[in-house]
């Protein structure tokens, strides 16, 4: 049985923007450009007009902004919608209020056609989310529930591993707002443009209590501080002969599919962690992390999958769980109190 078609509605108050993005959706046999809007009073209209499945929006429009638009609209229409913006830290607060998924505008980064095979990419991905409705930004993250109060005791060192895709930026905050400031050292890879990594880590930074930073090549593994993979290198933890942790962030070959891989990052725990370690997979198209993540519990790592009913997508947790590489799911919001029983209780 053939695919259906995605019926998508361009939104972007420029005409060449609009332009370049229309034609170059139209290219895909998957998609179907079912029109456009110049603002956010003219989607609104067009979406009742049309019922698109995909709804593409640039962040900053005049009049009401994308952000603004996405907190009156989604309530209403709860439509999974990418985001299409230049480098803009905007674009965080416009996950946050509900957008599914972004890709970065061409701005001499990445050509035309990069653009586009990540835009079509994405809008393909945003087919098979689940929309949230739109959250309070909070500039304070929430009180930890009592399994953080006071230090951490945990008994042994700890090396963590989470990896996350679409609807993975709020997903993992929502993780990381709950553990303390004490943290074992962590790495995180989430697929993301280039660009916006570092923007993630320092947005990250800001709101939780361990400290947050994009990961350079060489930089140690340490406790209270968690590392976000850089955007189109790989990420991998190695071990000095003196049995130190670092990360390593080098050029090379897509590893399931991506530049960072979290299958590259799980792997490379699975090969050289020699203390003990937690994995972590979060929503997310595709399999990546699945065969790593499983790689890891067989090298006795306890690994935890966002469950199906938290997922944006249920997609890399989901195969992960089929393979048996999941020791236990839990809710979005559980994630970071079965971390913190497990890193307490040792196991």
């Amino acid at each position: 049985m053939p695919l259906k078609n995605i019926r998508v509605l361009v939104v972007d108050d420029s005409i060449i923007a609009r332009k370049t993005i229309m034609e170059g959706l139209s290219k895909s046999p998957r998609i179907e450009v079912v029109g456009y809007a110049i603002n956010a009073m003219d989607a609104e209209n067009k979406v009742k007009q049309l019922n698109p499945d995909v709804m593409t929006c640039d962040v900053q429009m005049p009049g009401m902004t994308g952000i603004e638009f996405l907190k009156k609209f989604l309530p209403q229409h709860p439509l999974p919608v990418v985001l299409v913006s230049s480098l803009n830290l905007k674009v965080f607060d416009a996950l946050h209020a509900g957008a599914v998924g972004f890709v970065r505008k061409p701005d001499g980064v990445q050509s035309r056609e990069g653009f586009i095979n990540s835009l079509v990419e994405a809008v393909i991905e945003a087919s098979s989310a689940k929309v949230r409705r739109p959250a309070i930004v909070k500039e304070q993250p929430d009180l930890a529930p009592p399994l953080t109060m006071g230090p951490l005791k945990v008994s042994q060192p700890y090396i963590i591993g989470l990896g996350a895709s679409t609807g993975g930026t709020e997903a993992t905050l929502e993780v990381m707002k709950r553990l303390p400031a004490d943290i074992p050292g962590m790495v995180i890879v989430q697929h993301m443009p280039p660009g916006f990594t570092k923007m993630y880590a320092e947005r990250l930074n800001r709101l939780c209590r361990m400290e947050v930073k994009e990961a350079e090549n060489g930089d140690k593994i340490r406790p209270g501080l968690a590392m976000v993979a850089p955007a189109d290198l790989q990420c991998r933890v190695n071990r000095t002969a003196s049995g130190e942790y670092y990360v390593s962030c080098t050029p090379g070959e897509k590893v399931s599919g991506h530049r960072p891989s979290v299958d590259a990052l799980f792997h490379s725990m699975a090969d050289n962690v020699r203390c003990k370690m937690i994995g972590i997979i979060m929503t997310g198209m595709g399999a990546d992390g699945a065969e790593g993540l499983l790689r890891m519990r067989q090298r006795g790592a306890y690994t935890i999958g966002q469950d199906k009913e938290s997922c944006v997508v249920y997609g890399m947790p989901g195969v992960a769980f089929e393979k048996g590489a999941v020791c236990e799911q839990a809710s979005c919001e559980r994630v970071a109190s079965v971390l913190l029983r497990s890193l307490q209780t040792g196991k």
